[in-house]
């Protein structure tokens, strides 16, 4: 009689998430070599080849997508139960998508809290652009994820943030550069789509300086007084100015959250339910 072993069911899981055998075995504590002999058994368990191996990784044959799915949802039932009939509160695991400067604004207060009212609930951070996290949340790689829309009146938003223009100085000395020097993220994303939008709609001559997915890199080169960047208001460090004049406004976003399954763990339903509550009032 064929039997399916939890625990291995949930480092598989891990594994089709991550993408690398070496990456979901630094995640479950365990040696590589090790997770790797778990992956046989479970695929002569049964009886069909899940994973697709090679020296860049691994990713999911077609047996392996609707195992996955088996796999989730037989977890996810595994976690309603304990939470049900456990008494000793939340367990499992969350993994949480977010971008570089929401993470810095909001993720402290946010996880400080929900680990305190559930301490037993694992937590992975994943930090990462909008336009990349997307793609993550259909592979199933995160349970959920915190997103930026460009209509901040969507029904599906929890907290709505300015971007603003940021410099070394409120009248830096970049704005008298007859071609504006900016430093922004990747073209896929809304700061950069907003402030090429921006300049375009009052005829002013720009160029991208810099470019970076990196909060850390536009940080830097705004401070640097090279380039002046675009970030979120609440993600604008004290050392640095907010710029208006002399620059076109730009759009405010809205923050959603998304989820990977329309019908999570209990453990991402729980953070999710915080998130949506305590997010508006940071």
């Amino acid at each position: 009689m064929r039997l399916l072993d939890l625990p291995l069911l949930r480092n598989f899981i891990i594994v089709a998430r991550t993408g690398s055998i070496s990456l979901a075995a630094q995640q479950v504590g365990r040696t590589q070599s090790a997770l790797s002999m778990q992956m046989h058994r479970l695929e002569e368990l049964i009886g069909q080849p899940l994973l697709h191996r090679s020296g860049s990784g691994v990713r999911l044959t077609a047996a392996g997508e609707r195992f996955l799915a088996h796999a989730e949802s037989l977890m996810a039932r595994h976690d309603e139960i304990l939470a049900d009939m456990g008494g000793s509160g939340l367990r499992g695991s969350v993994s949480l998508g977010c971008p570089e400067d929401y993470s810095i604004a909001f993720l402290p207060d946010l996880l400080r809290g929900f680990c305190a009212l559930h301490p037993d609930v694992e937590l992975h951070m994943v930090c990462a652009p909008t336009p990349s996290l997307r793609p993550m949340l259909h592979r199933r790689q995160i349970d959920m994820a915190l997103v930026s829309l460009s209509d901040p009146e969507s029904s599906d938003v929890i907290r709505k943030e300015s971007f603003v223009w940021v410099a070394d100085a409120v009248e830096p000395d970049s704005l008298g550069h007859a071609s504006l020097p900016l430093a922004l993220s990747a073209p896929t994303t809304l700061d950069y789509r907003a402030a090429c939008e921006a300049m375009e709609s009052v005829n002013r001559r720009y160029r991208v300086a810099f470019a970076s997915n990196s909060l850390a890199g536009l940080i830097a080169i705004a401070r640097s007084g090279h380039a002046i960047s675009v970030l979120t208001r609440t993600a604008v460090p004290p050392d640095l100015h907010i710029v208006s004049a002399g620059l076109p406004p730009l759009p405010t976003i809205g923050i959603a959250l998304e989820f990977a399954e329309p019908r999570p763990s209990p453990a991402a339903k729980a953070l999710g339910d915080h998130i949506r509550k305590v997010l508006p009032e940071l």
